[in-house]
């Protein structure tokens, strides 16, 4: 299947529109809405609950966006809802996937990027293709991790997937990956096992082999992230069929 056309239509507000001096933070329903506002589609992350659900959250632990401490997946969704979102002028909770379908209702489309430790667990990945399979809305799903991406092909092969990499995988999240890990990933060397139907790539990154070659060869449309300046924005236009932006309106 081919990739969505809204998906290189209009620029992807990254977590949702937020901006943290007028309190609407990331991956809340506020962000949300501040993007249905302007008709941007939204990107957004999901974690595993302790009980097999899954929740729009960025991190793996809570402290940077909340008064709480510890791991999301050490908690049951019940309780991470109930948890406020730090600086939020609405009081916003971590939401729900479902509830946070619930409030988009199809208005825009949706980037839903599955979060992973590279570790083969496949239990969020389920669980969000069930959600999603009575969500009919657009939206399409991307991951860090090509063994999702890989699932993704039977878990929901009509749902358009896409993988995001990088060049240098230096973040204190990618200490996790071995070297040989990191080398396979910046090259896209898991593409015939994955089989991404769109490329999500590091602005900063860009241009470079990977998806230079995706686009050209395959006929991939490529995503630039996380796009923040004029300059980045001038990169990505070169180099990329969108962008996933933050900070600014285009």
């Amino acid at each position: 299947m081919s990739t969505p056309s809204w998906l290189v239509a209009k620029p992807i507000a990254h977590r949702g529109l937020h901006n943290k001096t007028q309190g609407i933070i990331e991956n809340t329903l506020a962000a949300a809405e501040a993007a249905i506002v302007h008709g941007f589609p939204i990107e957004c992350d999901v974690q595993l609950t302790a009980d097999g659900e899954a929740v729009v959250f960025h991190d793996f632990d809570l402290a940077r966006v909340t008064a709480a401490e510890g791991r999301v997946i050490d908690r049951k969704l019940a309780d991470l809802t109930a948890i406020t979102i730090s600086g939020s002028v609405k009081g916003d909770k971590i939401p729900s996937l479902q509830g946070f379908l619930s409030q988009i209702a199809k208005r825009v489309p949706l980037v839903i990027e599955i979060k992973s430790k590279f570790d083969g667990d496949l239990r969020l990945t389920k669980r969000v293709c069930e959600i999603l399979a009575d969500y009919h809305g657009p939206f399409v799903i991307k991951s860090f991790d090509p063994v999702i991406v890989e699932a993704l092909r039977t878990l929901a092969p009509n749902v358009s997937r896409g993988i995001i990499g990088e060049l240098h995988y230096a973040s204190k999240t990618d200490s996790i990956l071995s070297p040989e890990q990191k080398h396979r990933l910046a090259n896209l060397l898991h593409f015939n096992e994955s089989q991404p139907q769109f490329i999500s790539w590091k602005v900063h990154d860009l241009p470079c082999a990977g998806p230079f070659l995706s686009r050209l060869l395959g006929n991939l449309p490529v995503m630039a992230w996380t796009v923040r300046n004029p300059e980045e924005r001038a990169r990505a236009e070169k180099n990329a069929d969108q962008m996933v932006f933050e900070g600014f309106l285009p």
